[in-house]
């Protein structure tokens, strides 16, 4: 007893003694100084005074222990990701990370910066600058840092990394304290921070006293610690997954209304970034197999963006929306100025054409820049539209030309009859005036104007209203008896239009030569209420034949640079929009010319869904498809309710034989008790068959009711296939549907369930199985 606590004693007093041999030590060198950009770091010996109770346990853990040799410690590569006041750190993948840091090393002092691809290629980052650069989309640039020294805070929820100066200075003491095995040394930088390397495990930084609050007296509140660690292996960090080089599928993602698409107000960018993510985990989950052998890249989701081009300062619509706000209820009014009145947007003369044409030039643009980083892409592309986005992108489909419709020019001789007058007075009609010199400078009269494209007046710094304005005006009245004839005459036959009464006797040979199953599009009935007849025309928002429908003008479609091979509809009001347009049935042979497939997915609670496939086939109530969820079973409470509908079913079929059995019996009863034969034995004996008839077909009826479920074709607009598909609702979704309303609209950008269908029909085009993993 007396022996241990002796050894005991021995080693309570050698941590003193080695405290004080080095500072008898440190007065006979010289201090050692690390020099860096911020000025010197002092490297001096500490004692225990600094820090009282900071490590013992870990001091008496490691003095027996043999020091380890020095290695360099491998560096991580992090960018910085700033929303609002808050400020974090991100790692990319190590792929990514060490493709940063051999372009590092390879590049000298003198040299010029190396751009390196990350993150799919969708960002750039500039190894020297260290800004990291979005590719697609506007985006401030953001810091990027080789981080190998990280620390936290009491009250932090995760590491941050220091600045490379700072790490380089303490990599350099932690190496001298390696090599000499000596700790406890303090490093004192110049901004009054303090650093002291108890051992190898325990490192911790002290702010300058002069940083803390006046009024806390302890000196162990004036310097709370922080936590030190040295590389990316010993801090808590995610470090995501590398992205296959290998892209099967492009997907372009438009929104709907607004600037913000979720409940967390996050912008498109967001959204699809998190969609991307899901997409990535359900390929690795299901699509493993299939990935290991090298048959499933991944597939690229870009966002597409229209919200900032009709609000920006170039159509100066929300200066002229302002002016007339009231004062009242400013933050609803706002939210009401910014979000809602899009649906407005769209359906107006003026800006109409400015959101199709953003759209369909962002989808344009967004490809062609793809195909540039990837030219070895030569897979398919989709489409999706969330909510206004899925509206605008079937007008858009509707309005595309095929390969035999696509008009490749106009001959210069022909543009004799633009009918508009002079240069001058073309743009004094407009308000425009201001443009006159600048499109005379370049010696463009009124001809030439109406060859220029969208890209040859934004050269000229003409802003993108004045822009639209020019071109519509100059669109317009182009080839007027042309224009007029292919709406009026060639377009009716070709869409399978109704033709008006008074031409039908003249039209009915072209029309039955010209029309075709495929080209039928849209049946329209006469209004009970109204003498109008609603004919369709190439025009997204129902215009009707000669300008009857007031407010609403024909406008012209621009064409994307490919043929999509889905569209895939989130929470459309696509319905409900054609309805209003006084469309009542959609032709079962109608297709979109250049898109074969369309897929209507909604949520049941979706206050802004509405379904397709009652348009089609009217005649018959059908349900939607439902959705499998991604773990490849029903939610539990909807394998609850259809348990408690069979057990429903099954108790019904139980009582109508009972009920059967009982009138048998009734009719084998003994021949004793039978009364003597008279005239009415032949009509009980007829009552008894017939309500035994009436039970067998009654039981009949109810299985056939379950087992039944009759092959319905929706059309060629999905190919035969069904359209409508709806998701299944999580069981708190289940308690009040009306609390979850708005929740329902916005949940498709985190769905798993949602992106798993849309990862099955991609793959199933292109043959790969699917695996359902083991739960």
């Amino acid at each position: 007893m007396s022996l241990s606590q002796a050894e005991e004693g021995g080693l309570c007093q050698a941590a003193p003694k080695d405290n004080t041999q080095d500072l008898f030590d440190s007065s006979t060198q010289a201090e050692a100084t690390v020099k860096a950009p911020e000025g010197q770091v002092k490297v001096s010996p500490v004692v225990d005074e600094v820090s009282p109770s900071s490590a013992s346990s870990f001091e008496m853990l490691d003095m027996e222990s043999v020091p380890a040799p020095y290695q360099e410690v491998q560096p991580h590569w992090f960018f910085c990701r700033r929303a609002d006041d808050d400020t974090s750190w991100l790692p990319f993948s190590r792929e990514d990370s060490d493709k940063l840091e051999n372009a590092c090393n390879s590049i000298g002092d003198e040299e010029e910066d190396v751009v390196v691809a990350v993150d799919g290629e969708r960002y750039d980052v500039r190894v020297k600058e260290r800004m990291r650069y979005a590719v697609y989309w506007e985006q401030a640039p953001t810091e990027v840092r080789r981080c190998t020294w990280f620390y936290k805070g009491d009250k932090d929820t995760k590491f941050m990394p220091y600045s490379e100066d700072f790490s380089k200075n303490l990599e350099d003491a932690y190496m001298i304290a390696v090599t000499l095995d000596e700790w406890k040394r303090k490093l004192d930088f110049p901004t009054g921070e303090t650093v002291i390397l108890h051992n190898p495990k325990l490192i911790m930084q002290y702010q300058p006293i002069g940083m803390q609050d006046d009024w806390v007296s302890s000196p162990s509140e004036q310097t709370r610690p922080r936590t030190v660690k040295r590389g990316v292996d010993n801090v808590f960090v995610e470090i995501p997954d590398g992205e296959s080089e290998k892209v099967d599928h492009l997907v372009f993602m438009v929104h709907g209304i607004g600037p913000a698409c979720d409940l967390r107000f996050r912008s498109i960018i967001q959204c699809v970034n998190d969609f991307r993510s899901a997409s990535l985990s359900l390929l690795a989950s299901h699509y493993k197999r299939a990935q290991q052998d090298g048959q499933v890249g991944r597939v690229e989701f870009l966002p597409v963006n229209w919200h900032s081009a009709l609000h920006g300062d170039a159509t100066g619509v929300d200066e002229d929306i302002q002016r007339i706000t009231l004062p009242s209820i400013s933050r609803l009014r706002h939210f009401t100025n910014d979000t809602l009145l899009d649906l407005f947007f769209y359906n107006s003369p003026t800006y109409c054409q400015t959101i199709v044409d953003t759209v369909a030039s962002e989808i344009n643009r967004l490809h062609a820049l793809f195909q540039q980083r990837h030219p070895e892409f030569n897979g398919a592309v989709s489409v999706v539209g969330h909510s206004l986005g899925s509206l605008i992108l079937f007008d858009l489909l509707t309005n595309q030309r095929n390969g035999s419709q696509v008009r490749e020019g106009v001959p210069s001789g022909e543009l004799c009859n633009l009918n508009c007058g002079t240069l001058e007075q073309t743009l004094n009609r407009l308000g425009l005036q201001q443009y006159l010199e600048t499109l005379q400078a370049e010696n463009l009269d009124i001809e030439s104007l109406a060859l220029c494209q969208d890209s040859d007046l934004k050269d000229l710094g003409i802003p993108l209203g004045p822009r639209k304005k020019i071109l519509n005006y100059v669109r317009r009245k182009w080839l007027p008896e042309v224009r007029q004839d292919c709406k009026t005459e060639a377009l009716r036959p070709a869409l399978g239009l109704q033709v008006p009464p008074q031409t039908a006797g003249e039209n009915d040979g072209n029309q039955s030569s010209r029309a075709t199953p495929q080209q039928s599009q849209f049946h329209r009935t006469q209004s009970v209420t109204s003498a109008v007849d609603y004919e369709y025309f190439d025009v997204g928002i129902g215009q009707t034949n000669g300008g009857i429908a007031k407010g609403q003008v024909s406008i012209d479609y621009p064409q994307l640079a490919f043929q999509p091979q889905t569209f895939f509809a989130f929470g459309s009001p696509i319905g409900m929009f054609l309805t209003v347009r006084g469309l009542k049935r959609i032709d079962p042979n109608y297709t979109f010319p250049t898109c074969k497939r369309f897929y209507n997915i909604y949520h049941p609670y979706d206050p802004v869904a509405y379904r397709i496939e009652p348009m089609i086939v009217s005649d018959v109530d059908v349900e939607p498809m439902l959705i499998p969820h991604h773990k490849g079973r029903k939610r539990m409470h909807l394998e609850l309710k259809d348990s408690l509908t069979r057990m429903s079913m099954d108790l019904k079929n139980n009582v109508l034989g009972s009920l059967r059995t009982a009138w048998q019996s009734f009719a084998r009863l003994p021949v004793a008790a039978l009364p003597p034969v008279d005239e009415g034995e032949s009509s009980i004996e007829s009552n008894i068959q017939e309500t035994q008839g009436v039970c067998e077909e009654a039981e009949s009826s109810v299985s056939a009711e379950q087992t039944e479920q009759p092959e319905i074709k929706m059309g060629m607009l999905n190919e035969g296939r069904r359209i409508d598909y709806v998701l299944q609702e999580k069981p708190i979704e289940s308690f009040n549907e009306y609390l979850f309303a708005i929740q329902s609209h916005l949940c498709y950008w985190e769905s798993e369930d949602t992106a798993l269908l849309l990862l099955k029909e991609i793959y199933d085009k292109l043959g790969v199985a699917f695996e359902q993993p083991q739960q």
